[in-house]
């Protein structure tokens, strides 16, 4: 797992984060089923689309090493951010998106035994992006890293390929059961893709 941005550029990526609203606090759902006090709202970064292309161009260089040919990301979250990656560095991009619950390749063709790397907007238990993984690797495609805005996730091996963000954080998160939000009777939120 390795930052990949300077100081000085981590603290311009956190400034753009809390200029755009996109890190909330409150009482929130995840995708993964756990429960936080914090949530980054993505797509409200990645509605700038100068904060959008500073941020694919920073994911780009990072990759340039993997030697990629392709970018996929999952819908919802990751279009944004891995179409802008995939643009600066020249890179075709397709996305995967669920049908009847499951991750399918569905608008594009399969692409074959092409290098790829996932592009997400954020990494928290890595279930978007290995979704992603067993439909590319169903196909014949060779996955070779994975790339993010956030990694929140706190994990070293998170996946088995390189992984790298442009911040590296962990918000606390909790089981239903266990979470402090739920016991003071907090409103749970639900902002993320999955549930749509």
């Amino acid at each position: 797992m390795a930052g990949l941005l300077t100081k000085d550029e981590l603290g311009h990526f956190l400034a753009m984060l809390s200029d755009s609203g996109a890190h909330l606090r409150g009482h929130f759902l995840l995708s993964s089923g756990l429960h936080s006090s914090d949530y980054l709202q993505c797509a409200l970064f990645l509605s700038n689309t100068s904060y959008a292309s500073w941020a694919g161009e920073k994911l780009a260089r990072a990759a340039e090493d993997l030697a990629p040919d392709l970018v996929v990301s999952p819908a919802m979250g990751g279009i944004v951010i891995g179409h802008e990656t995939a643009r600066q560095g020249g890179l075709p991009f397709v996305f995967t998106e669920r049908e009847g619950g499951v991750m399918r390749l569905r608008r594009f063709p399969a692409p074959g035994k092409v290098r790829f790397i996932v592009v997400e907007d954020v990494f928290t238990t890595g279930k978007s992006t290995m979704e992603v993984v067993d439909v590319m690797c169903s196909i014949g495609a060779e996955w070779v890293g994975a790339l993010s805005l956030v990694n929140r996730s706190g994990k070293e091996d998170l996946f088995p390929v390189p992984t790298m963000s442009l911040w590296e954080t962990q918000f606390p998160v909790y089981a239903p059961e266990s979470c402090p939000m739920c016991a003071n009777g907090e409103k749970l939120l639900k902002p993320g893709s999955r549930f749509i």
